[in-house]
């Protein structure tokens, strides 16, 4: 590992997801940068950095998951960073907020996706650096250097731990097929399918068909984002009616929205894994069956490689 310290770089974290930050400044052995953040009585953000950045290249660690103020305080540590010259600003959200709506599918809707780009953009961010967006397009909605990094190889890496027996890697919807097959060349012996789903709403998705065999199999669901979770759900009671042995599930970001957590409670799901994108295991009463695992090394390695100039692609290349 090379040794950071005095080497120009600072690392700042918003309040979104400090558990995270701290273990990747732990991990590039380098301490977290001072700053005040909090608010003024009438709600307003304040932020005011308390060290020197004058030249040097600093990443700010914030995901941008609900609500708003999230993606408000970014900006504003963004613009603070700028004016106090950073040489750089590099803007590391793990999650990507607002990424769903990132095309339009009815008239008189927004491209919510793109506003945001645009919003850290105009902010005066030098690069962007994210996991597992949405869809891979957002990348373009950046006219500054994007790095859209993926846990994919995280989570296989833990389930091949497992040694399942007859594993088939199912993505939940068309969007998702590269995704699982990027998972399923880390699971030895793994078929895949597909299911193709129809949504109907915000919060509501008809699944519709199943394309490949998961009779006496294993399957395990791999997605960016675990929602409501009602699709997942949906589609582990309908592998089971078609004859597999049980479901798991893997997924970058646990979001677990409104009464979530209860339903993977009491669903047939075997085991949820997901990162700590967002972070779970604040949640109270997190279910047994829930596994967090770290993206601090894959988010540390990467901005090393950033800061050094080096390969970030290297990092997912496997023989």
């Amino acid at each position: 590992m090379v040794d950071l310290k005095g080497k120009g770089i600072k690392i700042f974290s918003g309040t979104a997801n400090k558990q995270l930050s701290e273990k990747i400044a732990k991990y590039l052995d380098l301490p977290l940068g001072k700053a005040i953040i909090n608010y003024f009585p009438d709600g307003e953000i304040h932020v005011r950095c308390l060290e020197n950045v004058r030249g040097r290249d600093v990443f700010v660690i914030q995901p941008t998951f609900s609500p708003a103020d999230n993606l408000m305080e970014l900006l504003i540590m963004i613009d603070a960073l700028k004016r106090a010259s950073a040489n750089t600003v590099a803007a590391v959200i793990p999650f990507f907020g607002y990424a769903r709506q990132d095309r339009k599918t009815k008239s008189r809707e927004p491209i919510s996706a793109k506003l945001v780009a645009n919003l850290i953009t105009m902010a005066g961010a030098d690069r962007v650096m994210s996991v597992d967006l949405h869809a891979g397009q957002i990348q373009g909605f950046f006219d500054i250097p994007m790095d859209n990094l993926t846990a994919v190889l995280t989570l296989a890496d833990y389930m091949r731990g497992k040694n399942i027996e007859n594993p088939v890697v199912v993505s939940p919807d068309v969007g998702g097929v590269a995704r699982a097959t990027e998972f399923a060349r880390g699971i030895p012996r793994s078929t895949q399918a597909i299911f193709v789903k129809r949504r109907l709403g915000p919060e509501e998705v008809e699944t519709s068909r199943l394309i490949g065999e998961v009779e006496g199999k294993s399957v395990i669901f791999v997605d960016d984002a675990i929602h409501t979770g009602n699709t997942i759900i949906n589609a582990t009671e309908e592998v089971l009616k078609r004859g597999a042995k049980d479901a798991y599930v893997c997924a970058t970001h646990g979001i677990f929205a409104k009464d979530s957590l209860k339903k993977f409670e009491k669903s047939p799901i075997k085991e949820i894994i997901v990162t700590d994108t967002i972070p779970v295991e604040e949640r109270n009463h997190l279910p047994d069956k829930v596994k967090v695992l770290s993206v601090a090394p894959l988010i540390g390695e990467a901005i090393k490689r950033v800061f050094l100039h080096e390969s970030i692609s290297a990092l997912f290349e496997k023989d």
